[in-house]
């Protein structure tokens, strides 16, 4: 992309599971918190803070000892279908409420929101679902945090939810690929507003020394 993702604005990076989404993310704020004295939001609707923690310790990231210094905080979101009350005005308050309170304790610049179709699970309306998704945006921009939403890979589209088509700042695919028995990982921009970027696919690694492409 010639110099990363947009600041100040959400990114959305798609791909099927096990394709690096969360390495990829978490990568984006280790670098942020001990590179660029930005620190970060972790806000995971599927993985416990402990899983996370343990899942990306073999790549040399002690995301405990960047909690303690105040550089990042990790925040497990619990959605069950059966505790929410669907009333038709249904809305994302109580998300902001709890990610704006993450972001000013820590005075975060950086956010990861990871999986955001587990956030939406089971809501039939897509008026309000996708209504809310552009609401979500919104106040990520008006906070002004750079931020990564990720997405699951959808059949015939890049999310399930069609998110791709609200966030017109930059988009980023994803995909692991085995061929003659090795494995791949490629990323692709798919979108990204006002900066010229490469349109193929790229192979990427991600290990301690962060991504490379």
């Amino acid at each position: 992309t010639f110099g990363g993702l947009p600041k100040g604005r959400p990114s959305l990076v798609c791909g099927a599971a096990g394709c690096g989404k969360t390495l990829f993310a978490t990568t984006f704020l280790v670098n942020g918190a001990t590179r660029f004295d930005e620190p970060g939001v972790f806000m995971s609707f599927e993985e416990r803070a402990e899983d996370l923690v343990a899942n990306v310790a073999s790549l040399g990231y002690d995301l405990d000892g960047l909690v303690a210094q105040g550089k990042l905080a990790i925040d497990h979101v619990r959605v069950e279908r059966s505790e929410i009350e669907e009333t038709g005005e249904y809305d994302l308050e109580g998300l902001f409420i709890r990610l704006g309170f993450a972001v000013d304790s820590i005075g975060a610049k950086r956010v990861v929101l990871d999986t955001i179709e587990t956030l939406f699970a089971g809501f039939s309306d897509e008026t309000v679902l996708r209504a809310e998704l552009r609401r979500l945006f919104g106040w990520i921009k008006d906070r002004g945090l750079t931020a990564i939403i990720t997405g699951e890979r959808g059949d015939g589209q890049l999310t399930r939810q069609g998110m791709e088509e609200y966030v017109s700042d930059c988009v980023v695919l994803l995909d692991n690929r085995v061929e003659d028995q090795i494995t791949t990982r490629r990323l692709r921009v798919v979108k990204y507003r006002g900066s010229a970027h490469g349109t193929n696919e790229y192979p990427f690694l991600i290990d301690a020394e962060g991504i490379s492409v």
